[in-house]
């Protein structure tokens, strides 16, 4: 069992991994990480609480389960994808990681930008992601990932085609 301390460094390291996974896009990989009762979700900008916010009775951005998930990271991966092929430059950035080790695994919530570039734009996307996390020997996997954009609205950025 790790103590606090080297917890929050595996989980940070975990989430960084993420990160050069969606960058490298490596979306087979990515998805990988997900349990396979998972659900990956952006809550809709106006929602009064997105940490709240029932996926099955409000609009989301994305609500996926792992399947959704993997043909989604699938669909991005693909040529007739126009959208995304060829596919933007993103990097993303994780920082002011907080984990809580609790009895099903580990809470963690952590800051983020992702900065997209495509067709000589470049977009930002910053908010909060919230992830549950099952121990998967000396590592995780995502069970749960919601996202919350601090944003009051999309149209500088354009469709959010990549993965937050």
């Amino acid at each position: 069992m790790m103590d606090r301390y080297q917890t929050k460094i595996a989980v940070e390291e975990f989430l960084f991994h993420e990160a050069d996974l969606l960058d490298n896009w490596k979306l087979p990989e990515w998805a990988s990480l997900y349990t396979d009762d998972a659900r990956y979700e952006v809550a809709s900008l106006s929602a009064d609480d997105p940490w709240t916010a029932d996926a099955a009775e409000s609009i989301f951005l994305i609500a996926d389960d792992r399947t959704e998930l993997a043909l989604r990271a699938g669909r991005l991966m693909k040529k007739n994808a126009h959208c995304e092929y060829p596919h933007s430059r993103t990097r993303h950035m994780v920082s002011n990681v907080r984990v809580v080790e609790g009895a099903q695994g580990v809470e963690a919530r952590a800051n983020f930008v992702t900065y997209r570039t495509k067709s000589g734009k470049t977009s930002r996307y910053m908010g909060e992601a919230r992830y549950e996390l099952r121990r998967d020997g000396s590592s995780f996997k995502i069970r749960r990932k919601r996202c919350a954009l601090d944003l009051d609205t999309l149209n500088d950025q354009g469709r959010l085609t990549i993965i937050l």
